[in-house]
């Protein structure tokens, strides 16, 4: 078939070598002719710039030169380097025959291409490159259903003479289902095995597997050690992951991006949001995501497959406020990688076609610059473009910048910590190191609050020193809270020292530091960035904390923290809550537990409702139970922690009753569990907290997700106090 018809197609090898990662950010060797006695090296910016010139009726305007144009990088002027004008065909292609209708019918499984040598660059000009992208690990399967449809029928009638489509998906790894084609009937079979229907590669009622699909990427695995499980984080990597192995291809490519949005946990991380749609900038990637749940109706008490609500709460407007933030919340990640990349976000509509008409009108004809950045620093800053044209009555369509690399050079102590202010302030800060980082809040008096922050670093990314018989590391530590005023309201600065009898010991284990804030409540914006000092590898996590306003709840409870470890924590004076007896809980960030190990459980409940004296005096042997302080009518707290697969209970902790409090001082009641594992099994679980005010009749029931695996090595926990 021409273009693709060698086994090892271009996305895989792109995805295989990665050659490049900038929009182009090439190298670029320079030698003299003769051979000398050394070598000088020196990088140049190649940046790539798309163009589309629009008359005042919107029509595209051609036949434009190079010197029509005019590039500005920061308002200095720069030399074009290259010039193309990328027009696509148009023409349709004919239907496809009955016989190719009747393979897609019956999908075969896909078999692994066999290995071949790279092949010579191939000339795409002129091409529309289309990337199918489903994101299985968000989909249910009615979504994936009606992104397979909608992708068939893109293929069957839309697809023009001049579109090469690759399909791809994500489950629990990056998978080249198919590399770029024009052959319709092969594209046709390779979506259908994604749908849930099909029986290829797809496991009825379970969402995200792409079982039986040629595995061929090797470029992004989902971190399956178990940082982001439960984290949106694995998406973005995913997609900056793919970005870079098509930045070797200059033409626009565009990403058609299948979900069902990107649901919020509480803890993401914004500096790999930022990094993600700057990858795909670099790479000339334009992202059109496209929400499969479609129109949805919000309605009181849930959608008609969910189980009715006891009660009128679900009838409130706070009620209804929450569903629709909710909506709006899994759709406003996706809605910002469209957006900032030059796509579009197609969301709340039942019209799943839309989406290819977009990307065929936008990428139909464009022009195409190339320049060499004047610009050497390789500072991470935000670089402004700004294009103009000749003629003076028409519009200009291109990005408006990228973000210049950054590099870790021969620094000095003043240079190195300028660095680390300089990210901190940065909104592109590195994300070479994986960072992960988990809050919590508790009570200590009114409006004030202890908010532990546990910070995270794989230890098999840190590289040791070796220091006579110790392997030593540094990391150097740098945090920033702010308010809603965007007023500093805390900080941390802090380099910790690593110092081992082998450095293996690490790299089976991740380091964690442990840190602290004192804030009242409020709505805060955290942000981290942590710096490993033999590489320079420096990795950073921002996100929002908001710390309720007990005024308004019925019943105030702290937040859940879960733990796999004890430290000890001597210190004389300590007002962290989960320090108790010298011993600190340290927080498992991931909700990832070893079979072998612990699960701790803590939180709090503050203010509990007093029993009526005439309730509390209804029998002579509850008289003493129930004014243990002081004669005043005594607390009824009940709480338990459930352990579901599903929809079905495996496990439930026994009931516990307080009838006192036992931090008087803070007004609080604790409670803490020690879970035995041997009664779950290696495996996913919705963990759900109950918590019973039986004096006042309210009540909470907040849930997480947390996985029991086999035995795993731990964390190497270090302290650290915020200020």
């Amino acid at each position: 078939m021409g273009l693709m018809k060698h086994n090892s197609g271009l996305l895989r090898r792109s995805l295989a070598l990665l050659l490049c990662l900038g929009m182009f950010v090439a190298p670029l060797l320079e030698a003299q002719q003769s051979a000398p006695p050394y070598i000088v090296k020196r990088e140049v910016e190649v940046v790539l710039v798309n163009v589309v010139v629009r008359d005042k009726s919107g029509a595209l305007v051609r036949s434009l030169k190079a010197d029509d144009f005019t590039v500005l990088e920061d308002n200095k002027p720069q030399t074009l380097s290259s010039f193309n004008f990328e027009e696509v065909d148009t023409a349709a292609l004919p239907p496809l025959e009955p016989t190719e209708k009747a393979l897609i019918a019956k999908p075969r499984t896909a078999q692994p291409a066999a290995p071949a040598t790279p092949a010579a660059p191939v000339d795409l000009h002129d091409r529309r490159l289309v990337v199918l992208f489903f994101d299985l690990s968000s989909m249910q399967p009615e979504d994936i259903d009606r992104a397979v449809k909608a992708s068939t029928t893109y293929v069957d009638h839309q697809m023009t003479a001049a579109d090469l489509t690759a399909v791809v998906s994500l489950s629990s790894s990056l998978v080249v289902n198919q590399d770029f084609t024009s052959d319709r009937g092969l594209l046709e079979k390779t979506i259908a095995r994604l749908s849930p229907t099909s029986g290829q590669g797809f496991d009825a009622g379970l969402t995200g597997d792409s079982e039986g699909t040629p595995d061929t990427s090797q470029s992004f695995t989902a971190d399956d050690t178990e940082y982001n499980i439960f984290n949106t984080d694995r998406r973005l990597q995913a997609i900056q992951s793919l970005s870079e192995a098509l930045s070797r291809i200059q033409q626009k490519k565009s990403v058609i991006y299948f979900s069902s949005g990107m649901s919020k946990t509480g803890v993401e991380n914004e500096a790999q949001l930022r990094m993600a749609i700057n990858r795909a900038v670099r790479a000339n990637v334009s992202l059109y995501t496209m929400d499969m749940r479609g129109l949805q109706a919000i309605v009181p008490g849930g959608e008609a497959q969910s189980a009715s609500l006891r009660g009128q709460s679900a009838y409130s407007g706070a009620a209804m406020t929450n569903a629709f933030k909710s909506n709006f919340d899994s759709q406003e990640t996706i809605a910002t990688l469209a957006t900032d990349t030059g796509g579009k976000a197609f969301l709340d509509s039942n019209d799943f076609n839309t989406v290819f008409k977009r990307v065929q009108s936008d990428t139909s004809a464009y022009y195409m610059l190339s320049y060499h950045s004047t610009n050497p620093a390789r500072d991470g800053r935000f670089r402004k473009i700004t294009v103009k044209c000749r003629l003076s009555n028409v519009k200009l369509e291109y990005r408006s910048g990228y973000y210049a690399p950054r590099d870790f050079a021969h620094s000095n102590r003043d240079d190195r910590e300028e660095q680390l202010v300089e990210s901190l302030n940065s909104e592109l800060p590195p994300t070479d190191l994986d960072v992960y980082l988990g809050a919590g809040y508790f009570r200590l008096s009114d409006n004030r609050f202890y908010v532990p922050v546990s910070l995270v670093v794989r230890g098999s990314q840190i590289p040791f020193t070796q220091a006579g018989d110790k392997d030593k590391a540094t990391l150097d530590i740098i945090g920033l809270v702010k308010d809603e005023l965007n007023r500093p309201v805390g900080n941390v600065r802090e380099t910790v020292k690593l110092n081992l009898e082998s450095s293996q010991v690490v790299r089976r284990k991740n380091v964690q530091y442990q840190t602290g804030f004192f804030l009242p409540s409020g709505k805060f914006h955290l942000k981290f960035v942590i710096r490993e000092n033999q590489s320079g590898n420096m990795g950073a996590f921002e996100t929002d904390l908001l710390i309720p306003d007990y005024k308004k709840a019925p019943l105030k409870m702290s937040a859940v923290v879960l733990g796999s470890q004890l430290a000890p924590n001597t210190k004389k004076k300590v007002e962290n809550p989960l320090v108790h007896d010298g011993t600190e809980l340290i927080p498992n960030v991931t909700h990832v537990f070893a079979a072998d190990g612990h699960l701790y459980f803590y939180y709090e409940v503050y203010d509990p409702a007093r029993e009526k004296k005439s309730e509390a005096n209804t029998a002579a042997d509850n008289k003493q139970a129930s004014k243990p302080e002081g004669g005043k009518p005594g607390i009824r707290l009940l709480t338990n922690i459930q352990f579901l697969r599903g929809k079905t209970k495996v496990y439930e902790t026994p009931l516990v009753e307080a009838r006192q409090l036992n931090e008087p001082d803070r007004k609080a009641a604790v409670f803490q569990f020690d879970v035995p594992l041997s009664k779950l099994e290696p495996g996913l679980y919705t963990c759900q907290v109950n918590v019973v005010d039986d004096a006042a009749g309210t009540f909470l029931f907040p849930r997480m997700a947390l996985l029991v695996r086999k035995p795993d090595a731990g964390n190497l926990a270090t302290t650290g106090t915020g200020q």
